[in-house]
């Protein structure tokens, strides 16, 4: 029998609740919900209200996208933290595009000129997670496409304002 693909896969893409963010506390923060919760409080503090802040990649599935391999397979520290902003005109912070003005390339250590503006903010990040730390914006529409045409599995560390209603 072939194996599903990601497309394929009938596995929700939003994952929520205790279990969850368990799973990221456990993996991205070695079981430490007090660190978790100050890098989610200085998001928070950082990001309008009309932003969502959504984690994707291993941190989320346990395993790499490319091979399989388990979160952090390379060592403690090794995988990173795939964050994107979302909405609430956040691409306009970003100099470098995916798709001019809806899509950003991730600051990153790739792409550190991806964001100055947010190159602050990002340091902070990698140091209470104590890995690196990749941001990208990107818009709502793009959300919606990236859901229905890649079916990454996401987890929505911060909700907007608006949707939390």
């Amino acid at each position: 029998m072939p194996e599903t693909t990601p497309a394929q896969s009938e596995e929700p893409l939003e994952r929520s609740g205790d279990a969850a963010r368990d799973q990221v506390v456990r993996l991205a923060f070695d079981g430490d919900r007090a660190r978790y919760d100050e890098f989610v409080h200085t998001l928070r503090e950082s990001i309008p209200p009309d932003v969502a802040v959504v984690l994707r990649g291993s941190a989320v599935t346990g395993k790499r996208w490319e091979d399989g391999a388990p979160f952090d397979a390379d060592g403690p520290g090794t995988s990173d933290l795939d964050l994107t902003l979302v909405g609430g005109g956040m691409t306009k912070l970003f100099n470098v595009f995916y798709v001019p003005g809806l899509h950003t390339a991730p600051l990153s250590d790739a792409h550190p000129d991806a964001s100055t503006v947010l190159m602050p903010l990002r340091n902070a990040l990698c140091t209470i997670a104590r890995r690196p730390v990749n941001v990208q914006a990107t818009a709502d529409f793009m959300k919606y496409v990236r859901n229905v045409t890649m079916r990454q599995p996401y987890f929505v560390m911060i909700a907007k304002e608006s949707d939390s209603d």
